[in-house]
């Protein structure tokens, strides 16, 4: 008897994993302000950050195979109740949160120390957990207007975040203000957006929206309402030229929370873009608007040379980084816009693959502020030698962010040419490629600075603290691990492709 109620007790935990998933954080995040010590703030904050991973790995290892998790909120059926839904796409999504979160923040405690007052490090903690609550909200809600609150919870926090690093440097006061101006328009439009979805069907579930919205696709309501969640989530992800607010938000913020942000906050954007196009408004409605055509290729393609043109002349490494993000955001929508299986695969493998990258690169850059005082190229000549950990982790990320085969990043742009061929896109495929190549001129620029250079201070740099060489290194050897052992990428990447690509059906159980 007793080994019945215990099994019966595993099985109710397991069934509310979904809502644990976003709950945890969520009640940490105040529980450190009322607790209120620096000592404890970083102890809640971690475990709080792991066990929403270790859910994320369950959930994941549950819905792999093609499986849907609901979960009703209060026992409410949707379309009346909120629901939670997890598959693939989802799943995928929030194990590559939760694993960025849980390692950035061991990381984050030296750097945190080093570049915010202790009077706020307590309440940086907090807001970190916020964002993260936000962002595992979106992407495991099923419910449209849902998925705007969560965004404003993460948004809301990050304004702050970045406006962190002002203890550094003013600029990032109008960096944060920037994004909240852009961010704040980009929300309005997405809940306008919603707005004439609801009026269109009278209901704000998404299966249920993607049920009444077949047949409607001429109606200019719809085509109004998909306008303006393209242009919100747009500003959101940072698609080419909506993407002016980012470079000063990675630029300026605090270390630990631009490589949080970098390898998160657009992804998880760039996730609910797929599930609307796709789930919502499914593959029917954009073969008869032709939007993957008009919008999609253009900037995805402009992004790709443009922004990888500006990072190669940038002088300050991290806002060379954060203009490489803009062009990879462009390899992602490239992927979407070939509208195959084989696109999406590659898109979603890259949206993995480029956050490991970019957190491995924004935590060296973290090392290296933290030990020679700043991020311009000056500052980092000649730590190859004096920094040998911090530089060879960070030159991993590099040749990962090229996609030189062996790791990550060859993998998801190796999938995109090939996507790009089997429908005889056979000059795209080469764009691909020489777009890439861009990429070898700006990451062989930093070897050649942390390598070839002599430094210009005679100062001894010391080598980075264990807390972030830690961390640092699981973010380069996942680089490498990722681009040989590419079951789990792959595997998670086709399920999503298939469910998001069978579109409303693709949700139900």
């Amino acid at each position: 008897m007793a080994t019945q109620t215990v099994h019966h007790a595993a099985m109710t935990l397991t069934e509310h994993l979904p809502i644990l998933q976003v709950l945890i954080p969520f009640i940490t995040a105040p529980l450190i302000v009322f607790v209120g010590r620096r000592e404890l703030a970083w102890p809640l904050a971690f475990i709080a950050s792991f066990t929403s991973f270790v859910i994320a790995c369950l959930l994941l290892s549950k819905v792999i195979g093609g499986g849907v998790i609901s979960y009703k909120i209060g026992g409410w059926a949707p379309p009346l109740g909120i629901e939670y839904r997890v598959d693939a796409a989802n799943a995928f999504v929030l194990f590559l949160v939760t694993g960025i979160s849980t390692l950035v923040l061991p990381y984050a405690r030296e750097s945190v120390s080093s570049e915010m007052p202790e009077r706020t490090q307590t309440l940086f903690y907090a807001l970190f957990l916020l964002c993260l609550t936000g962002l595992l909200g979106v992407t495991t809600t099923a419910d449209a207007f849902n998925v705007f609150v969560f965004l404003e919870i993460s948004s809301l926090s990050t304004y702050v975040l970045i406006a962190q690093g002002s203890y550094r440097d003013k600029r990032a006061l109008t960096a944060a203000f920037n994004y909240l101006i852009m961010g704040t328009i980009g929300a309005t439009f997405f809940v306008i957006g919603l707005g004439f979805l609801y009026m269109a069907t009278g209901t704000l579930n998404m299966a249920d929206l993607a049920d009444r919205l077949s047949g409607q696709y001429d109606s200019r309501t719809v085509r109004a309402g998909f306008a303006f969640i393209l242009v919100g989530m747009g500003l959101k992800v940072a698609i080419f030229p909506l993407h002016l607010w980012l470079p000063n938000a990675y630029t300026y913020a605090p270390s630990a929370v631009t490589t949080f942000l970098a390898a998160t906050a657009t992804k998880v954007a760039i996730y609910v873009l797929l599930r609307f196009i796709f789930s919502v408004f499914q593959p029917e409605f954009l073969l008869e608007t032709s939007a993957l055509e008009i919008i999609f290729y253009p900037f995805a393609l402009l992004a790709m040379f443009a922004a990888s043109f500006t990072a190669i002349f940038q002088r300050d490494l991290k806002r060379m980084l954060a203009y490489s993000s803009i062009a990879q955001i462009g390899y992602m929508l490239l992927g979407v816009a070939l509208l195959s299986e084989t696109g999406l695969m590659a898109a979603i493998i890259h949206l993995f693959n480029h956050g490991i990258t970019k957190a491995a690169l924004f935590m060296g850059v973290g090392a290296y502020v933290l030990r020679s005082g700043g991020s311009f190229y000056i500052h980092l000549q000649g730590l190859g030698k004096t920094m040998p950990w911090t530089s060879a982790a960070t030159v991993i990320g590099g040749i990962s962010l090229i996609g030189v085969p062996g790791t990550a990043g060859f993998l998801s742009k190796w999938l995109l040419v090939q996507a790009a061929l089997e429908q005889g896109y056979w000059p795209l495929a080469i764009l691909i490629v020489a777009s890439s190549l861009l990429a070898v001129i700006y990451v062989w620029r930093l070897i050649e600075i942390l390598y070839l250079s002599t430094p210009t201070s005679e100062k001894v740099v010391q080598e980075a603290p264990l807390s972030m060489l830690l961390p640092l290194w699981l973010m380069a050897i996942a680089c490498i691990y990722f681009g040989f052992e590419t079951d789990i990428t792959m595997g998670a990447a086709k399920a999503a492709a298939q469910a998001l690509l069978s579109g409303s059906s693709g949700m139900m159980n």
